[in-house]
């Protein structure tokens, strides 16, 4: 281990012990903002300190075991005490360098999830709507709730465009990779020559922002139009201008919702929606100005990197950022991403750890 990453594991071991004096005294909770920011301190801490002294109990465990070598009785068993501890050490040292990677401040947020249909028509959408139910299904596993905030159906099904809010922990965590262009390659049921077609969709994936105003969004740069709402809904929901369009002049970012019988709750899913593309441009304009430096394998997010294929008749998926193919399509389709989330999450700690060795 590097002397300055044990230096700041030292640190770190006197910190959390000064979070359990902090934490134990009587007017802990006196300032409940200030215990909460504490509560978390000590949760994020308490894991890499626990594994820093299973590392420094390995390294005990090998010093006494180099010193049994000495003794040709105890030589053959001291060996592979040696050898155990050292795999032990080695193990816990590339387990600490993970732990200590920087955290995405947005990995425990919600997220709003939009998919858009591209290039192949009445396909495009289909796949859209394909696409949209793997990413349900893979939240209905993880025990998220998937909310529907804005639809616009195909004209034989699926989805022309769909927006959903996804809650659960950690779900921008799992899911924030996805964002980027998703191609098909299949026949369709209408083609009656049985020939191959290629169709997209582009999905974004967009961390849900703090209501406490975290995007200052000033009403004077904002223009509401109410419409009645058209599509599924019944009779009410047709006979009153419920629908509203937001558009932010500034940006020409535009957000519809119409879900809602109630124009009060359209309005804020809509604003809702609204600061997360606002925080999902300034995230990106900010990605941008790092990656003039360091270019990342895994991409910006933009919808307009293609990201993944999905060939059906050959029942692979490949995911181009990281040359992984999976040949295990209909399971993937059907919700279970765990081995994508699990590849594309190690190759991002690999980035993040070789910019912090300086290999790159």
């Amino acid at each position: 281990m590097k002397p300055t990453l044990q230096t700041k594991l030292d640190q770190l071991s006197q910190r959390l012990e000064e979070l359990d004096h902090l934490l134990a005294e009587p007017q802990a909770t006196a300032d409940m903002e200030q215990y909460r920011r504490l509560n978390r301190e000590h949760a994020e801490i308490t894991p890499v300190v626990a594994h820093y002294h299973a590392w420094r109990q390995a390294q005990a465990d090998l010093d006494t075991a180099e010193d049994l070598l000495a003794d040709p009785d105890m030589k053959a068993f001291a060996q592979e005490e040696v050898e155990a501890a050292q795999q032990r050490i080695a193990d816990l040292d590339a387990q600490l360098q993970v732990l200590l990677l920087p955290r995405d401040p947005n990995d425990e947020r919600n997220l709003f999830l939009e998919i858009r249909a591209g290039a192949g028509g009445n396909e495009s959408a289909l796949f859209a709507g394909e696409v949209f139910r793997m990413y349900a299904r893979y939240a209905e596993r993880q025990r998220w709730r998937v909310e529907i905030v804005s639809e616009s159906a195909g004209e034989v099904g699926g989805y022309k465009e769909v927006i959903a809010r996804i809650v659960g922990a950690g779900a921008y965590s799992k899911l924030k990779f996805e964002s980027g262009g998703h191609r098909v390659q299949r026949v369709p049921e209408t083609e009656s020559q049985g020939r191959v077609h290629t169709s997209a969709c582009t999905v974004a994936v967009m961390p849900e922002a703090d209501e406490l105003g975290e995007i200052d969004i000033n009403p004077a740069d904002l223009r509401i139009d109410t419409y009645r709402a058209s599509g599924a809904g019944g009779q009410h929901i047709n006979k009153t201008d419920s629908a509203v369009r937001i558009t932010h002049l500034p940006s020409g970012l535009v957000v519809e919702c119409q879900d809602d019988r109630s124009q009060h709750r359209n309005k804020a899913q809509a604003l809702a929606v609204l600061a997360a593309r606002l925080k999902d441009k300034q995230t990106h304009e900010a990605q941008a100005k790092e990656a003039s430096t360091r270019k990342s394998l895994i991409g910006t997010g933009d919808r307009s990197d293609r990201i993944r294929t999905y060939n059906f008749p050959q029942g692979r998926v490949t995911d181009h950022r990281i040359n992984l193919t999976l040949y295990k399509i209909a399971q993937i389709m059907d919700g279970d991403l765990d081995d994508l989330v699990a590849a594309l999450t190690a190759e991002h700690q690999a980035e993040l750890l070789a910019a912090l060795s300086g290999d790159e």
